[in-house]
């Protein structure tokens, strides 16, 4: 039974993060849309489809729960709001063709983790931790000297990330993972319909623009697909996360952004200078501590679990 277990759970959670990896693929297909406009039709859609799950897993009594939780809903709320922050960065690395520096803080993400968890939560820092932090601030030093300019989309990635991950901790016990992004982007909404408006009304839109090159019902489509997209990865993710250890979690979550640095080099040719090829290399020692360090400081029991916290 433990297996088998491990098997599904193992599919479920690669499965979500091959998603996640081949997400820019989805995003340069979208061109000529901009970063906002697709970050707003993916809030849209994503609600759509989400409350499409509601219905089909009969969630109402869940969701209304949640609705009249003031201080849950408070939280949810500012989720929503850097979760966003992370979708556009994310979005608009991909559509200026940075899809590197969307992987770089995908990289970092884990190790700015651990920070706001000493910061935050009051946990204390091991000595592997210290080191692979130490590692990273470094690769970052490295790679803004050697570009010029500080490395401001990798880093806005990883800290809006990483504060979600931090806010969906204080609920992540009471609220599933389809109930909460349905709240979340059920507060976004709203803003991104205002904004789509807003675009139409700037001639920027490209949803239902007919006549133009690359325009049509198959880019229509595509942008509604981001829904599914989001709303199907969060599914096996969860699904995943709660068949598999810690552990194991935690090194599927490097799928996700080695995929994007070798669509980023191989794919779509975006340079790789000394400077970079150097960060990265400091990035991936520190990963490589950190994870040592949480194998040897793992839960003894072989069955621990861990309680998902819905990623991008």
């Amino acid at each position: 039974m433990t297996t088998s277990l491990s098997r599904s759970g193992l599919a479920y959670g690669a499965g979500a993060y091959l998603m996640w990896g081949l997400f820019p693929l989805l995003m340069a297909a979208l061109k000529p849309a901009g970063a906002l406009e697709i970050t707003a039709h993916r809030a849209v859609w994503s609600l759509v489809v989400c409350l499409g799950l509601v219905a089909i897993l009969r969630g109402w009594a869940r969701l209304r729960a949640v609705l009249r939780d003031r201080r849950t809903m408070l939280i949810l709320s500012a989720a929503a709001l850097v979760i966003a922050v992370n979708w556009l960065a994310y979005v608009y690395a991909v559509v200026t063709d940075h899809v590197n520096s969307a992987s770089l803080g995908y990289y970092i993400n884990p190790l700015f983790t651990v920070a706001l968890g000493v910061i935050f939560l009051g946990e204390r820092l091991s000595r592997g931790q210290l080191i692979a932090i130490s590692i990273a601030l470094v690769a970052v030093i490295v790679i803004g000297v050697g570009l010029g300019e500080f490395p401001w989309l990798s880093l806005l990635m990883a800290v809006s990330f990483g504060f979600y991950g931090l806010l969906k901790k204080r609920v992540g016990g009471t609220v599933d993972a389809i109930t909460g992004l349905t709240v979340e982007t059920m507060v976004l909404a709203p803003v991104a319909i205002v904004g789509l408006v807003a675009l139409h009304f700037a001639g920027m839109q490209t949803f239902l623009v007919r006549g133009e090159p690359g325009l049509g019902l198959s880019h229509d489509l595509l942008l509604m697909s981001t829904g599914i997209f989001t709303a199907g990865a969060l599914l096996l993710f969860a699904a995943g996360a709660r068949r598999l250890p810690l552990f194991v979690t935690g090194l599927l979550q490097y799928i996700a952004p080695t995929m994007m640095f070798v669509l980023a080099v191989w794919h779509f040719g975006e340079p790789m200078p000394a400077s970079r090829w150097i960060g990265f290399v400091l990035v991936w020692v520190a990963l490589v501590v950190l994870t040592v360090d949480g194998w040897l400081r793992r839960p003894r029991r072989a069955d621990a679990r861990v309680e998902p916290a819905e990623p991008v």
